[in-house]
């Protein structure tokens, strides 16, 4: 990809940031958010404002790649090799962080955004920990312990839920498994009136899946180069800290990606937000306890989601666009971890962690 290329799909992904930044401020779109609310107050609006992302994205790039725009194997989701123990290990070490911290990758951005230097400490751990985990010392640890536990999905031809399907049944499903899951999920979300009063929650969870699509699009039609093929990608917001960082610090001899766009354009959509809700105010930790929190939570974030492949938003909605079955092992995974962090924070212990009032209200 020659250096024209490369900054206009940077563009595209600082676009898409800005939308993603824009929904976290005033559409209140939050992956921790919204397990914290239906945890702890059985309040599942914000949980319904993202299940709605997933619809959009998932009925609007299922429909692409039907019709030939995109290929979803040429992305990081649909390998032969589905490395099920990064997956679940990775999946309770993101969850345990993001309720160390209070916010996933995406969230620390947005939180960057509104003036809170907090989120910038978890930021610069939560890169330099992706990095470590993909190339440096805890990177050698999970190659050696984690990365050869794989389950081979060859004869399927990758790990997406149609294809498994098409194999065990002989049959073209198309893209009627993705509109159907689709269609179940907007349904979930949308039958509830509380939630469709909320019209910032609604907005919000279609923007998301909006963005991501757009992600899609980005990186498979405009950054296209027969000569130097890319891979295929949308939002995620892992690896994309750590290369931000890198890119910051060798600026006169980088190239600038769509991850990195994404990055900035993230910051400067909730910087918006937050002006225009007149919401921007400096923050900082309030000891060093709370400042050790956010380290450790941070740390666990970066190499929990190398090992998982991806965050809240990269598994969570991106992952899950391309039915990829890794994007439900992760995303339990990082439900029951966030679970058990945020009853080690506030009960003081890990009893009660599926107690049932959690699910008592809000059916």
């Amino acid at each position: 990809m020659d250096v024209g290329t490369a900054q206009t799909v940077a563009l595209y992904g600082f676009a898409g940031g800005v939308v993603l930044g824009l929904a976290a401020r005033v559409g209140r779109f939050c992956t921790m958010g919204a397990l914290e609310d239906a945890f702890l107050g059985a309040d599942r609006r914000r949980l319904r404002s993202w299940a709605l992302a997933i619809a959009v994205a998932t009925a609007l790039s299922q429909s692409l790649a039907f019709a030939g725009f995109l290929d979803f194997h040429h992305s990081i989701y649909l390998s032969n090799g589905f490395p099920w123990l990064g997956a679940v290990l990775g999946g309770l070490m993101f969850g345990g962080g993001m309720a160390l911290v209070g916010t996933c990758g995406y969230g620390t951005l947005a939180r960057i955004g509104g003036g809170d230097l907090r989120a910038v400490v978890t930021f610069l751990v939560m890169g330099v920990s992706a990095y470590m985990a993909m190339r440096g010392l805890t990177g050698v640890v999970r190659q050696a312990l984690i990365d050869p536990w794989i389950l081979s999905f060859e004869a399927t031809g990758g790990m997406a839920l149609d294809g498994i399907f098409d194999t065990l049944t002989g049959l073209q499903s198309g893209p009627s498994i993705g509109l159907l899951i689709a269609a179940g999920l907007a349904y979930w979300a949308l039958k509830d009136a509380r939630f469709r009063a909320e019209t910032r929650l609604v907005l919000s969870g279609i923007a998301v899946g909006l963005a991501i699509v757009g992600g899609w699009l980005a990186t498979g039609l405009a950054g296209s180069d027969p000569f130097a093929p890319q891979r295929l990608e949308s939002f995620t917001f892992v690896r994309p800290l750590g290369d931000t960082l890198i890119y910051l610090m060798t600026f006169s001899g980088a190239t600038v990606t769509f991850g990195i766009g994404s990055v900035i354009g993230v910051v400067a959509g909730a910087l918006a937000g937050a002006l225009f809700k007149r919401e921007f105010r400096w923050e900082a930790c309030d000891d060093v306890r709370e400042l050790r929190r956010h380290i450790v939570g941070a740390f666990l974030m970066g190499t929990g989601g190398v090992m998982a492949f991806g965050c809240t938003i990269g598994q969570g909605i991106t992952a899950a666009s391309t039915l990829s079955i890794s994007a439900p092992v992760v995303m339990i995974s990082i439900a029951i971890g966030a679970r058990v962090g945020l009853a080690w924070l506030i009960e003081g212990s890990l009893r009660g962690v599926f107690a049932a009032h959690a699910f008592s209200r809000d059916g």
